[in-house]
């Protein structure tokens, strides 16, 4: 609720719609951003134990992953417009479930479909990458947002081979290091959207 009140602020903002609210702060911004990655992370490792281990709440934490996706291309959209956030919904829709290909794929230890649903899951990552720069390109430069991508997958794959190989040492590594990552890039996006837009703000 919080961030969909905080998204109709910045709205509004840009309209140029007198209301009584002051403009968001830069700083809820930076949080809000945060949190929907955060989100994004917390699910998905949940996704993992769950489809590893077949704990009947695979199908519920899934719909609940996947919701999220929709939450971060809606806080896009105050700013990018409808299409732009439903497009990044769309690609980050697909980066779930791709993972989730790899994922089923390494448990199963199918090496050929865990490699093909790999390598569409980097294409994919490249092409979240692409968009985000092709809209905010002075302050998301392609080859950085393609090296961010990158990393998190990679980081996401460290998380499951290790919870696949029961080193949970190593798996609780793993997920430590996304998190750490994660954090970075939300930064990354929260900060070129304020420089981008910083009327939008206070």
């Amino acid at each position: 609720m919080y961030l969909v009140l905080f998204i109709a602020l910045v709205v509004l903002s840009g309209t140029g719609t007198t209301f009584a609210a002051p403009l968001p702060k830069k700083s809820d911004f930076h949080d809000a951003m945060r949190k929907l990655w955060e989100d994004h992370i917390t699910w998905t490792r949940l996704f993992i134990v769950s489809a590893l281990a077949d704990l009947p709440d695979k199908g519920s934490t899934t719909e609940r992953l996947l919701r999220n996706q929709v939450d971060i291309g809606n806080a896009v959209k105050a700013f990018y417009g409808d299409a732009a956030g439903e497009k990044l919904t769309s690609l980050l829709n697909d980066h779930i479930k791709t993972a989730a290909e790899v994922v089923l794929a390494a448990k199963m230890n199918d090496k050929e479909k865990q490699k093909e649903a790999t390598d569409r899951w980097y294409t994919n990552a490249d092409e979240i990458a692409a968009f985000l720069s092709g809209a905010n390109p002075k302050n998301w430069r392609a080859a950085e947002m393609k090296a961010m991508m990158h990393e998190h997958l990679d980081l996401t794959a460290t998380e499951v081979f290790a919870r696949l190989k029961s080193d949970w040492a190593g798996d609780i590594a793993a997920y430590a290091k996304v998190h750490t990552q994660i954090l970075k890039m939300a930064d990354m996006l929260s900060g070129g959207i304020i420089r981008q837009f910083p009327k939008n703000f206070r």
